[in-house]
Order: C-alpha cells, then sequence, then structure tokens
C-alpha cells in the first residue's frame, strides 16, 4: 500500500510530490506526460534527503520535462499562418472567424458579434500584441465555460474542491493543488469536449488522491471506465493547439 503523500517544501524551481511506497526499494523520479514531477521513496526513507536529491538530478528533470515540450511542438499544428483567421473551439464546440482592421492608435481591442465573428482592432501589424490579445480572449472564454463546467462534473461525481482559476500553462493541462485548488489549461479550448471532461475528472480524482498510485487510478476507472483510452488519446492531444497559441516568447509557464 502506498501512503504518505506531500507537496514539495523546498525553494526549488521545480513542483514535485513526493509519495512513499511500499513496493520501493530505492528512491526514484518520475516525470508524467502531464509534465507532473513525482519522487517515490521506500518506507523509512528521510524525506528531507529529497530537496538535496532532486536538485542534483534538476537537470535531468528539466531535460526531461522539455522533451515533452518539444514533442507538443513537432506535432503538425492546426493553423500554420502567424496570425488565425478562424478559430475552432472543440470542447464548446465553437468556430470563430477572426478579422484583424488596422486603425490609428496603440491599443489592440477585441469585440464580438453574432455568429461567431470576432474582429481584431488597432495596430495589428504587431503579430506579438494580436497573438497575447487573442490568448487573453481565450482565458476569458475558457473561464467562462470551464469554471461552471467543472463545478457539474464535481457534482456528478461527488468530488468537491475548494476553488478553481484557468490559465495557459506550457506543460500541464491542469493541476490540483494539496488544498484541492485546480487549475486549468485555457488550451483545452482546443481539444474535443470528452478529452476535457476526462481531464476534469483526473484533477477532481486528484482531490483524493494527490498521486498516480494504484488507488489514484482505481478511482478515475470509477470515475470514467474509459479512461485508459481517453489518458492515451490525451497524450497526442497537443496537436490540437495551434501554432499561434504557443508563438510567444515572453510567455513562461506558470508553475
Amino acid at each position: 500500500m502506498d501512503d504518505a503523500f506531500s507537496q514539495k517544501i523546498d525553494p526549488s524551481p521545480i513542483d514535485y510530490r513526493v509519495r512513499v511506497s511500499q513496493r520501493a526499494k530505492n528512491i526514484s523520479i518520475h516525470v508524467s506526460h502531464w509534465g507532473e514531477v513525482e519522487i517515490v521513496i521506500p518506507p523509512g526513507f528521510d524525506p528531507r534527503r529529497v530537496p538535496e536529491i532532486v536538485e542534483r538530478r534538476q537537470d535531468w528533470i528539466m531535460r526531461t520535462q522539455q522533451r515533452f515540450i518539444d514533442r507538443q511542438e513537432s506535432l503538425p499544428p492546426d493553423v500554420v499562418q502567424p496570425l488565425p483567421e478562424e478559430i475552432h473551439l472543440r470542447s464548446l464546440p465553437e468556430a470563430w472567424n477572426v478579422t484583424y482592421v488596422s486603425t490609428a492608435g496603440t491599443h489592440l481591442t477585441a469585440a464580438t458579434q453574432g455568429n461567431y465573428q470576432l474582429h481584431i482592432n488597432g495596430p495589428t501589424s504587431n503579430l506579438e500584441s494580436c497573438q497575447a490579445l487573442l490568448r487573453r480572449w481565450l482565458n476569458r472564454k475558457a473561464t467562462y465555460h470551464f469554471l461552471p463546467w467543472l463545478r457539474q462534473v464535481s457534482r456528478e461525481i461527488d468530488l468537491p474542491y475548494t476553488s478553481a482559476s484557468v490559465r495557459q500553462q506550457k506543460t500541464r493541462w491542469a493541476s490540483c493543488s494539496s488544498k484541492r485548488t485546480i487549475s486549468l489549461n485555457a488550451k483545452l479550448l482546443f481539444l474535443p469536449a470528452p478529452l476535457v471532461r476526462y481531464v476534469f475528472i483526473h484533477e477532481l480524482c486528484h482531490t483524493v488522491h494527490m498521486n498516480h498510485s494504484a488507488k489514484f487510478w482505481a478511482l478515475v476507472g470509477e470515475k470514467e471506465p474509459d479512461f485508459d483510452r481517453l489518458d492515451r488519446e490525451l497524450q497526442k492531444a497537443w496537436r490540437y493547439v495551434p501554432a499561434w497559441v504557443e508563438r510567444s516568447r515572453s510567455e513562461h509557464a506558470t508553475p
């Protein structure tokens, strides 16, 4: 049986969880395709030694996480043009037409009209500013749609959480803290609805088990019997995210 789950308490730049496994004979480090880092230690191992080990293996951990990022970015994107003329939000589902109107001034604005029309007005020749504006629009869309949806799924499977928010993260679709606070990636908007619902269930199960132990997966299977297929699909789901969403040089992953 696995037990003694905890969050990291040291100032390392790497987020990780510690899990004591009765089956473990040595300490091991696991990096999941979600970008999550889990340190598995055997019974009797002094957890105060973990920060030193993480620091010693920090380069390997970060290289492994970077491989996931590189793999995601190497997948064929939906959109190849610098700025999109269409935005397909599969999870809702909605398909938006985007028009760009260059006007005098220094500020960009986004305005929506009926029939899924999105108008970007201002100095539209500044591609990075347009992309940043579109990402903010995505965050608002995700907040508006995902937070009520998460509440609904939480009630359906009877797994409560404390609070939820939406961000744009680099390597994770979502995360759950030890305080049962859930953070959702706005890029989930581009995924099919069944995958988004599975991500919600995955994180809600983390409110009970802060790890990926057998107990965790048993709970996931109880709440979503088709979890194995959905999890395999999720590993390839970055192909749904358009190239323009990832192109900002100034945007970094949120820990």
